[in-house]
Formats: C-alpha cells, sequence, structure tokens
C-alpha cells in the first residue's frame, strides 16, 4: 500500500449556468498533488448545494446525491483495486480504472502494439503503406512467440519491461527462430518503435531500448553477373511453366521491377516518353513515388512474345503466378542452368542495378531514380560496393594499360 491518499470533492460549475437555474457538479480528483476533473452528469440549483457536506439539499435532489455517493464508491473501488496490484500509477489511471479502462500501469506489450498499429491504419494511403502495418503484426507475433517461450506467457507489462527482456528477444531471433541479422534487426527496429510510441503516450515511464544497441548488419548484394545472366537468357528449357518463369525474371532484370510491381504491369503502364520511345511508368508499392524506367529491347521482346501467346482478358502484360511458386520454379530453374546462388526474384532488381546499369557506367543518382527509391542515400547503402568494385577493376586496367605503354 502507498502513503498517497485519494482526495475526492465536488464543486459546483457556476459559470455554465443552464437557463433552467441549474449548473453541472463537476468530480475533482486529486492523487499525488495532481488533479484530474470529469463532468459527474448531474445538475443542481447553486442555491441547494452544501460544499461542506458534499450533497445536494432537498426539494427532490435525492437522486443527485445517490449518484455522486455511487461514483465516489466506484472512484474508491478502483483507487484501492491499484493499490492491491502494486504498481505505480497516477491520477488518469484511477479514473481510467473508474471507468472500467486499463490504467497505464495495467497497460501491456499488445496493448502497445495494438495502439501502434491503429494509428498506423489511420495513415494508410496517406503516409504509411498496408505492407508496413502488417510488418509490426508480424513482429507481435514473433514477441508472442518468444513470450511463450521463455515465460509461458500470452502477455507482459509494459511497466516490467527491462533490458534483459529486450537481450532474450534478440537472442531468441537468432537462436530458436534462425533469423538472419538483417531480419533479427528489422524485428529489434520495429518493437522498440512501438515501445518509444508507448513511452509518448504514457503507457511506460522509462524506455527500456535507451541502452540497447543492435548493429545494423551490411545486406550481401547478390545479384547475377553478365556470364550467369546470357546462360540464364540463352538456355532452352523443356517445361513452359519454367520458360514463363524466367522470361518474367529476365524482364525484371532489365527493368527493376519488384514482384508486386511486375503482376500488376498492364497496358496503361506502358507510355510514350519524352524522347518518342516506350517507358513504363508506375508508383513504386514500397515507397509510393512515381518513377518511369526505358522499355529496353530485350524486356520490349519479351512482353511482345507474352502479349502474341496470351489468352486472358485481364490487361496484365504478364503471366500472374504466386511469389512462393515464382521463388520455387526459380529454384529448379538455378540448378538447371547451373548458377550457384539461392535465386528468388529480389535477385532480378539487385541485377537490373548492378551488372545492367552499374556495370555500364549508370551513374549513381541515375540507378536512384530508375529503382524508384525515396533517397538517394538508400541507393549508395545498398549498392556503394559495388561502385568502389568497379573503381578498383578500371583501376586495374588502366595499370596495365600504362605499363604496356612503359614498356614499349
Amino acid at each position: 500500500m502507498n502513503k498517497y491518499k485519494l482526495n475526492i470533492l465536488f464543486v459546483i460549475a457556476n459559470n455554465r449556468t443552464r437557463k433552467d437555474g441549474k449548473a453541472p457538479i463537476i468530480c475533482r480528483l486529486t492523487y499525488k498533488s495532481k488533479r484530474k476533473e470529469f463532468a459527474t452528469g448531474q445538475f443542481t440549483n447553486p442555491d441547494y448545494w452544501k460544499s461542506k457536506d458534499q450533497m445536494a439539499s432537498p426539494p427532490n435532489e435525492n437522486y443527485v446525491n445517490n449518484q455522486l455517493s455511487l461514483i465516489s464508491q466506484k472512484l474508491n473501488q478502483a483507487f484501492l483495486l491499484l493499490q492491491f496490484k502494486e504498481v505505480d500509477f497516477n491520477v488518469d489511471d484511477i479514473y481510467n480504472s473508474f471507468l472500467g479502462k486499463k490504467s497505464n500501469a495495467e497497460k501491456t506489450i499488445k496493448d502497445a502494439f495494438e495502439y501502434h498499429t491503429n494509428r498506423m491504419q489511420k495513415l494508410v494511403g496517406i503516409d504509411v503503406k498496408q505492407v508496413s502495418v502488417q510488418k509490426y503484426f508480424q513482429t507481435l507475433e514473433h514477441v508472442k512467440t518468444f513470450l511463450k517461450f521463455k515465460y509461458n506467457k500470452n502477455d507482459y507489462l509494459l511497466k516490467d519491461l527491462k533490458m534483459n527482456f529486450i537481450n532474450d528477444f534478440e537472442y531468441y531471433l537468432k537462436t530458436e527462430k534462425k533469423f538472419k541479422p538483417h531480419s533479427v534487426y528489422k524485428a529489434i527496429q520495429r518493437f522498440r518503435r512501438v515501445i518509444r510510441v508507448s513511452v509518448s503516450a504514457d503507457y511506460i515511464l522509462k524506455d527500456p531500448f535507451v541502452f540497447h544497441k543492435i548493429k545494423k548488419p551490411k545486406k550481401q548484394i547478390v545479384y547475377l553477373t553478365q556470364t550467369e545472366l546470357a546462360s540464364l537468357e540463352k538456355h532452352k528449357f523443356s517445361q513452359v511453366r519454367l520458360e514463363q518463369v524466367r522470361d518474367c525474371f529476365i524482364f525484371c532484370c532489365y527493368t527493376g521491377l519488384a514482384f508486386q510491381e511486375m503482376t500488376n504491369l498492364d497496358a496503361k503502364n506502358i507510355i510514350k516518353g519524352f524522347d518518342g520511345k516506350q517507358w513504363i511508368s508506375m508508383e513504386r508499392q514500397k515507397t509510393g513515388k512515381q518513377f518511369s524506367i526505358p522499355l529496353l529491347l530485350k524486356p520490349k521482346k519479351i512482353l511482345e512474345n507474352f502479349l502474341r501467346s496470351s489468352n486472358d482478358s485481364n490487361n496484365k502484360l504478364l503471366p500472374i503466378i504466386s511469389n512462393q511458386k515464382f521463388n520455387s520454379y526459380l529454384k529448379e530453374i538455378a540448378e538447371i542452368v547451373g548458377i550457384d546462388k539461392n535465386l528468388t526474384h529480389h535477385i532480378a532488381r539487385k541485377t537490373f542495378a548492378t551488372t545492367v546499369l552499374l556495370y555500364n557506367d549508370v551513374p549513381m543518382e541515375i540507378v536512384s531514380e530508375l529503382l524508384g527509391h525515396s533517397k538517394m542515400s538508400i541507393t549508395q547503402e545498398h549498392y556503394g560496393k559495388i561502385v568502389q568494385k568497379k573503381v578498383s577493376e578500371q583501376m586495374i586496367f588502366l595499370s596495365k594499360k600504362l605499363n604496356l605503354k612503359n614498356n614499349k
């Protein structure tokens, strides 16, 4: 039990007297020198109000007094309940408990995620993508499985959240879930964001992430080399499904389209550019940024081939297949062609940025624009090493060239 007392005082709001001469009765709570006022929903004539006795005098004010008495009882019950729970609470928590709501001191990790995702959901279509909201739901599922594994609980009080919880969660993702470094980083990053929003909402007093450090892993860029890309283009597959998936993959190697963009591509996305040539114009699903890509000869021929053989009436320019099946077929394709890489659709986009653009001396700022990145720094972060490798190769070539001249 704490030493602080709850003071309940009913006061008349004389400045809000109605035409019938009655004024609202306000309840004023004071706890730890902090006040909270709320309307009781009861009215009385100020002349009938006895401030010292905290009641209205007759005639016909028994109902009002009974209602005020009930409010006092419920407030004291809420106060006692919070005391028995031995949680740190404030006057707002007492009021919330009185209303039947959870006090901030009783808020849990699930409450924190719900608060954050609800706020995000309202921003979908404004400056948030639905896919971003979904990732927070995925992170919550990881937290829930961790709670079952570590504590055999379904939820966890935010007030009990300490550094050791975060460290154990990170360790769990690495050892039990077998997450790769980048996936661990993203899960922790989203969890941190949820907790920081909870701090700003007064769900939790201190941010347990303040001293937690997790190093952002540098992702290894996997892409097809010129030789691998050429081998893939030349290979003749006996199965139509593999031939189609290969062609779609090659199409994306020369356009940089993400999987969903490839699936959504239809006739209206092919426009006549300022140069009189055909361009692909779309909105980047991940960032919402509009981007345009010149339709090179190879992807143009692939579109023409699909157009000739297609019987679909859905206006889509490429065959529609699930991401799971697409990547599954790519595994078969890689094995048949002899490409020793874990081939997925995303590698096509990486190949476009590296083998097709950067290795053909397309400037970084143009690469960033063609990829539809929201910031130039994102492109530099992902592909800076590729540029360094290109510079190194050019310098070796230059060195050999100079040596030949000197030896003459």
